[in-house]
């Protein structure tokens, strides 16, 4: 009999369970068991995953599968298809797919993730015939193309820009600007049907011109190249990086979890999310998260848009404007928050989790053992003991060596910041403080660093591709983003000093040299970062140790 490859979930049944991290990884196991747990069976797209047997199988054998995998790929579609009552590449009503990678630890946006897979020009029509909603289908369209042409047709083929200006991806997101720019828009949310069909136009001729090949118009050959490319990305640069700094093996291999999209942009009734289910930076026993209307996943993870809070009790001083998805839409806030306590209380563990809300619709996409400081990491295991939800054997192991470590972080000197001059403000998402001389790229981090440097990364946003950067330096910094970015939740799981969502700085990565509430400071200039109140300031001020 062959070998079992593909594993099904989805509909309240599921082949596997959340004690097969090893084999499904870890989101192939919790996606499993938040849709076929007889306790759970919650809203979960339906799916399947390919296990972490084929990435070793892959590599064993000169990057090629083994023969069985694709029956059981197209067994296990055939029942996601009967359930969701769409057909994968049909003209008349296409199911789109995600295609995202799954390792048995978590790595936040380490490896590669494909949202839209199934869109060509085939079934383009008839999906805005289903929909009713041009608009949606174009954005869906470019924002495939975006990643495709990233992650597959450039870095999964091996391909290495000369610089940060050559990458598809940065040619691309100049196009998207350059649209925003010529039209006066500030958000993609503005562009219009006409803008985003143009705008598709220009992306598969920037892509056929710096990538010699043009943009996929099969579904199947999509759905293969990003599978691929998830394989691939599990030996990529930053990968390996971010393993090297957590001393995770490489032999483990990732999983790929191919799932039903689900879309939270398809217009105001629609959003996507990031969710705790207690505050990660404190501790706190409070539902904790960030959302956006209108938007996909990566716009809240990848700090594209600085988002909304999930909740009234989340709002602080500066973001006591933005509209929380409590008081924009309070019954799926109610669905939602019911889901969050009964996950919490079946894994027993503060849990990180990603949600989008289709059309009205509450969709369930991912759940996790949520990352954490050490302040809040000590926090959250004496209050779990004390409310009886672990004992106190499991409170202590929950309390790593390098977390109390962090309690003895330096903090900026009260007195010491009273008098230094304010630069600016953002989102506290890395405790403690530091100091040290900006940088604007991650390579410059890591080289001022080696010559025994202090130095303080400031980006527009962190990408996966700025780990070792991140790493190397004392203290992050960036003008977008919000406490579920990809910056605030490495910095976390590190302990490091970090703010986030600072949207006064302004940078010019040509001049080196950024701008804030009228102060300019070039490459060099020392800052010091309080981390813990989400305020830095010009110079070298004192820190307590």
């Amino acid at each position: 009999m062959a070998k079992k490859l593909v594993y099904f979930f989805g509909a309240g049944k599921a082949d596997g369970n959340s004690g097969m991290k090893n084999l499904l990884g870890g989101k192939g196991a919790n996606l499993a068991e938040m849709a076929g747990h007889k306790k759970l069976k919650l809203p979960v797209p339906p799916g399947f995953t390919i296990t972490t047997e084929v990435c070793t199988l892959f590599y064993e054998n000169k990057q090629k599968y083994p023969k069985e995998l694709k029956g059981q790929v197209a067994k296990a579609m055939a029942k996601v298809e009967k359930i969701m009552g769409k057909k994968f590449g049909d003209p008349e009503d296409p199911l789109l797919m995600s295609i995202r990678s799954g390792a048995r630890a978590s790595m936040p946006g380490m490896m590669e993730t494909i949202l839209n897979a199934g869109l060509t020009t085939k079934t383009i029509p008839g999906l805005i015939k289903k929909t009713n909603n041009p608009r949606f289908v174009y954005d869906a369209y470019r924002r495939l193309m975006m990643m495709y042409s990233d992650v597959v047709m450039e870095k999964g083929s091996g391909i290495e820009p000369k610089t940060d200006h050559d990458g598809i991806r940065y040619k691309l997101e100049h196009a998207l600007e350059t649209a925003k720019k010529k039209k006066g828009y500030k958000s993609d949310t503005n562009l219009t049907v006409e803008d985003l069909m143009k705008l598709c136009d220009k992306f598969k001729k920037i892509i056929k011109q710096t990538l010699k090949k043009p943009f996929p118009d099969s579904p199947e050959e999509q759905l293969w190249g990003s599978v691929g490319a998830v394989f691939s990305s599990w030996m990529g640069k930053r990968a390996i990086a971010y393993r090297k700094i957590e001393k995770l093996p490489d032999w483990w291999g990732t999983a790929v979890n191919v799932q039903t999209m689900v879309f939270g942009n398809t217009g105001d009734n629609s959003a996507t999310g990031v969710a705790f289910t207690r505050n990660p930076a404190t501790g706190e026993n409070m539902f904790f998260g960030e959302w956006l209307p209108n938007a996909q996943g990566e716009d809240v993870v990848a700090g594209l848009r600085t988002p909304n809070p999930v909740n009234k009790a989340g709002k602080t001083k500066d973001t006591r404007h933005l509209p929380s998805l409590e008081e924009n839409m309070p019954k799926l806030y109610k669905e939602l928050h019911s889901y969050e306590i009964r996950l919490e209380n079946h894994y027993s563990d503060m849990q990180d989790i990603e949600f989008t809300i289709e059309e009205g619709k509450l969709w369930m996409l991912q759940t996790r053992i949520g990352k954490r400081n050490g302040q809040a990491a000590i926090r959250m295991a004496v209050e779990m003991a004390k409310s009886k939800l672990i004992s106190k054997e499991t409170a202590i192991m929950r309390v790593r060596p390098d977390q109390i470590d962090e309690l003895l972080h330096p903090s900026v000197d009260p007195l010491a910041e009273k008098e230094g001059t304010l630069l600016g403000k953002g989102l506290p998402a890395g405790p403690g403080g530091a100091m040290g001389q900006v940088v604007f790229t991650a390579d410059d981090a890591a080289a001022w660093a080696k010559k025994g440097k202090k130095v303080i990364l400031v980006r527009a946003e962190t990408s996966p591709e700025d780990v070792h950067g991140m790493h190397a330096a004392e203290a992050i910094l960036t003008a977008k983003g919000g406490m579920t970015s990809h910056a605030a939740l490495v910095a976390r799981g590190w302990g490091k000093c970090c703010i986030v969502g600072c949207s006064e700085v302004q940078i010019n990565l040509q001049k080196k040299n950024m701008s804030v509430n009228g102060n300019t400071l070039k490459e060099g200039d020392w800052i010091t970062l309080n981390g813990s109140k989400g305020t830095f300031y010009e110079g070298r001020l004192k820190l307590n140790p």
